[in-house]
């Protein structure tokens, strides 16, 4: 890996690393904050499947940034597109008035994903995203005269960020429970099954869990029912793919009720699976779907929420002035023209490199390379799909008390201590490699993690 000789002073400088002072300014986002500031892991720098840290030392980068960085760091061509892109035009409004990288971008979405979406919406992130998503499902029913309509079914142990409305209709409950309830939500079963413990890819039990959809739908009374939100492959939570025929079935719930679907493809979006969208990939047609991460390969903050030309319609054709705002909702970096231009490279290289092929050519190899680790100490699941696997470990107990997190968080650590980013969070590990990443490195992260498990208590 290179050594960039460009870094600032203030990256460079490690003795300010270790100054509570310098590291206090910052309260970082889901962070340990006591833990991280005893003992700091800084990244200076990263290029292809590595991180560098403070000591110079290469990283391997275990989940592509957070899901966002498939294509490797340090690409050119996306730089080079957003240096052409800030010396033309650096910032316009999109708020009545509009730039041609945004309409440019949001018609090779248009191309790419279910032909049930026919318009892309902007903002800047995917928590973003999903409220977008969750306003426009509820003022679409009052533009259809059926404002009752306010009821949002999600998921347990589904992650859909961390605004007001991701966070309501999201079913990971330390995520929820410091803030309270916001937006009218409930809840269906999630997928995880004992009986599914170390199956490769898609289980073949559990489509029966989509019928908890119908369920809860009768008991509310699906007139008072927005949309159902469900990721197709829930990530945060340590990767659950869906049992086979679950996601079609509950796609089938929603049409019988005449209910909105969104997928929620945050992660699975342009690459993951081996298809830009796992809509495309399990023959799904959504009303509604959220992306972000890898449409700018990290680079750059931008999300898209795409809906149905129905949905649309609905807005347009309201009986107001053509002049009135049919939407009231939108943010100052909608559709920025540096970031579009961004996104635009990325697909570009998806395309022009074969990356889907790619990760379906690799994803066995990843699939045997992931399973080689059961029977390892303290591993009581592994599940993947595409490229990107989840690992269960068992708590942690002391006193008589479990402690889910603990264990996953010493692996995560002694795996950062041999070279290797190992994303933990509850119970799990996550291992979801770059798409450019080598069999060998693969099997070296694999090896490492094992050699790892067996060293912790």
């Amino acid at each position: 890996m290179k050594i960039d000789q460009n870094l600032s002073s203030s990256m460079t400088d490690n003795s300010q690393y270790t100054n509570p002072d310098w590291l206090g300014a910052q309260w970082m986002p889901f962070t340990g904050n006591r833990e991280f500031k005893q003992n700091p892991r800084m990244i200076v720098a990263a290029e292809g499947c590595y991180f560098r840290d403070q000591h110079g030392r290469q990283i391997f980068d275990g989940l592509s940034g957070l899901w966002c960085c498939g294509l490797g760091h340090g690409r050119k061509e996306i730089g080079d597109a957003i240096q052409r892109q800030y010396n033309r035009l650096d910032y316009s409004p999109q708020f009545q008035f509009g730039h041609p990288r945004a309409f440019e971008l949001a018609n090779r979405l248009v191309e790419i994903t279910p032909s049930s979406l026919q318009h892309a919406f902007f903002s800047n992130s995917g928590s973003e995203s999903v409220d977008t998503a969750l306003k426009i499902a509820r003022a679409y029913w009052r533009c259809k005269g059926q404002a009752h309509r306010t009821r949002f079914i999600g998921r347990e142990k589904g992650f859909h960020g961390v605004n007001f409305g991701g966070t309501a209709v999201g079913g990971m409950t330390f995520n929820r429970k410091a803030f309270g309830q916001s937006v009218e939500s409930d809840h269906i079963a999630h997928t995880l099954l004992p009986q599914n413990s170390f199956v490769r890819g898609l289980p073949q039990q559990g489509a029966e869990l989509a019928e908890d959809l119908a369920r809860k739908i009768a008991f509310h009374d699906p007139q008072t029912i927005a949309a159902v939100i469900v990721e197709p492959i829930a990530g945060s939570c340590g990767v659950l793919p869906p049992p086979q025929g679950y996601l079609q079935r509950v796609a089938e719930i929603c049409r019988q009720n005449d209910i909105l679907l969104i997928l929620d493809e945050v992660i699975t979006g342009f690459g993951r699976l081996g298809s830009y969208t796992a809509a495309a990939a399990f023959g799904i047609e959504p009303d509604i779907l959220t992306c972000a991460k890898q449409i700018t390969n990290g680079v750059a903050p931008l999300a898209a929420t795409l809906v149905s030309d129905d949905i649309y319609q609905a807005f347009m054709q309201a009986d107001n002035p053509h002049y009135l705002i049919e939407f009231p909702h939108g943010y100052t970096y909608s559709g920025h023209p540096v970031v579009c231009a961004a996104s635009l490279a990325v697909l570009d290289l998806l395309e022009q490199e074969q990356v889907l092929e790619r990760v379906r050519k690799l994803a066995p190899v990843f699939e045997n390379a992931v399973h080689q680790l059961k029977g390892a100490k303290h591993i009581t699941d592994i599940r993947n799909y595409g490229l990107a696997a989840g690992f269960s470990l068992e708590p942690y107990t002391a006193g008589g008390q479990p402690e889910p997190v603990r264990r996953p968080y010493e692996v995560s650590m002694k795996m950062w201590e041999k070279g290797f980013y190992a994303r933990y969070g509850g119970d799990a590990l996550a291992f979801a490699p770059p798409f450019i990443a080598t069999e060998k490195q693969i099997d070296d992260y694999v090896s490492a993690l094992g050699e790892t498990l067996q060293s912790v208590e």
